[in-house]
């Protein structure tokens, strides 16, 4: 959730001790445009920063959609001065989301194209401070935000493996999570996502494997869990989703939809 320090935060940092630049006087109607196609994100938080500022601001069409170059996606009506202070830190954020969106549904599309029933999720490879703002980001462009944070699933990895083996690991976080936390484990090979679902993965994450040897995984453990989910992550950019939807796995994981994407190019103006 948005809170009101976050924004204080954004402005302070952005319009310093002494803001000559914009000390306006009078009102102004300013909007939002998109200089490239795209879809639309962040708007909300957009509108909570001019809310904040004393400034109307009303979105225009919904989170999600496609927009196209020259499109109006957000108004705004207010105090000029206020008005223009708001400007950057709203464009920043909405700007980034909206390339997170872009860049998740042409993930989507491409992994649809081959299975409708695939998931593109997220990671938690988000920036600090903004991962609520990114993964919403995700979700309006169709994909899965995956865990939002540690407590919203096991995740048994490579360092947790080093330290206690595969078996034990899975045993040891089973027993100390509650009966509705599910446990996900990630595996390099094959063989061990076998062995990952014969412990009690509910989740094998199968990591940095090519398509050829995820396609193997899934058939594996098909034969030894059939309730068992197979997730593919590691590396796996939007032109790759395609290649590994067509593994058979439930989900595709990506961590450059948030850490690698480009915002999406957009204008404020005013007057």
């Amino acid at each position: 959730m948005l809170t009101d320090s976050q924004i204080e935060s954004w402005l302070a940092e952005d319009v310093g001790h002494h803001d000559v630049t914009n000390d306006i006087d009078g009102d102004t109607a300013g909007r939002l445009v998109a200089k490239e196609a795209g879809v639309a994100a962040g708007l909300d938080v957009a509108s909570a920063v001019f809310d904040y500022l004393g400034v109307d601001a009303e979105t225009v069409g919904d989170t999600g959609a496609t927009v196209d170059p020259g499109e109006t996606i957000l108004r705004t009506e207010g105090p000029a001065r206020e008005t223009l202070r708001g400007e950057r830190p709203a464009v920043n954020v909405a700007a980034h989301a909206s390339g997170i969106a872009t860049k998740t549904r042409r993930a989507v599309e491409n992994a649809r194209a081959v299975d409708d029933e695939v998931t593109v999720a997220g990671t938690r490879k988000t920036t600090p401070g903004l991962r609520g703002i990114e993964k919403r980001a995700v979700v309006a462009g169709g994909g899965d935000t995956h865990r939002l944070d540690l407590s919203h699933m096991v995740m048994v990895k490579d360092n947790h493996v080093a330290e206690m083996g595969l078996e034990r690991a899975i045993r040891h976080f089973r027993a100390e999570a509650s009966f509705a936390t599910k446990v996900e484990v990630e595996v390099e090979s094959p063989d061990d996502a076998v062995r990952a679902a014969e412990a009690g993965a509910d989740i094998v994450l199968l990591d940095n494997m090519s398509p050829e040897e995820t396609t193997r995984a899934v058939e594996l453990l098909d034969a030894a869990d059939p309730d068992a989910l197979a997730e593919a992550s590691g590396g796996i950019g939007v032109d790759d989703v395609a290649d590994y939807a067509a593994t058979g796995v439930d989900i595709v994981s990506m961590g450059s939809l948030t850490h690698s994407a480009a915002s999406l190019d957009l204008s404020f103006r005013t007057g």
